[in-house]
């Protein structure tokens, strides 16, 4: 089945570009000249992914990750992955986007490879494992005090209570919690993660696991799950209540 993107970027000639590249590539792919006809685009269908430029002639493109990442039903956000368009140089929106959900992250300009290449992972970090009607699925849970981590089911619970990840932030934990005791500098928890270098932007790793303390530490202020190196990086410790 065809995967299905939405590209919201006011550059008409950028998003035509793009497009015809992706559509070679095998999406199926919509454009949005703007942030309420993309949010309205989303009324209509559920796309796959969102490329969502951040500076868009009528609401900042911040509100409109916001708004997409809210659409979610019984008060869950939204599975819709969204990959930001950033300033070169300017980190800021890359923070406030990750805090608010993005999955990821790609400065202008950029080379159609690697928002494809983006697009790829994004996409494959996301899927849902599906099994033949009636197999037997053996789930590799990682227990770590009340901790669980579901790798197949994609699930993280804290003492039985479901807590909320991105995508990209659950396999940071799967990535940390299977190097379990090492100490992992920034790079290699992103090689980890990737499969491959990419842009290293540090700061957007010390957010990610701000987010992830938040939802597995009993105190996002005194962890004990997931400890910070000075200098270096960080541990996830081996052993917790």
């Amino acid at each position: 089945m065809t995967q299905q993107l939405l590209m919201i970027e006011d550059d008409n000639r950028l998003a035509a570009m793009v497009g015809d590249y992706l559509r070679q590539s095998g999406y199926e792919v919509t454009h949005a000249p703007d942030g309420m006809s993309g949010l309205e685009a989303l009324d209509h269908s559920e796309p796959d992914l969102v490329i969502l430029d951040l500076m868009l002639p009528d609401m900042d493109g911040l509100e409109v990750c916001r708004r997409i990442k809210s659409r979610g039903t019984r008060g869950e956000k939204s599975s819709v992955a969204v990959l930001m368009l950033t300033a070169k140089g300017d980190p800021m929106d890359r923070i406030i986007g990750l805090e608010i959900g993005a999955d990821d992250y790609l400065p202008k300009p950029f080379e159609p490879r690697e928002l494809l290449a983006r697009i790829r992972a994004v996409l494959r970090r996301g899927a849902e494992l599906s099994t033949p009607s009636g197999s037997t699925i053996l789930h590799k849970v990682m227990r770590f005090g009340t901790l669980d981590i579901d790798r197949d089911a994609r699930v993280v619970s804290l003492a039985g209570v479901p807590r909320e990840l991105t995508s990209y932030q659950f396999d940071l934990l799967v990535a940390m919690a299977e190097r379990a005791g090492r100490v992992l500098s920034r790079d290699q928890i992103m090689e980890a993660v990737r499969g491959r270098e990419l842009e290293a932007f540090d700061r957007s790793i010390d957010v990610h696991m701000g987010r992830i303390r938040s939802a597995i530490e009993v105190d996002a202020k005194d962890p004990k799950r997931i400890l910070t190196v000075r200098g270096v990086g960080y541990v996830f410790a081996r052993q917790q209540d």
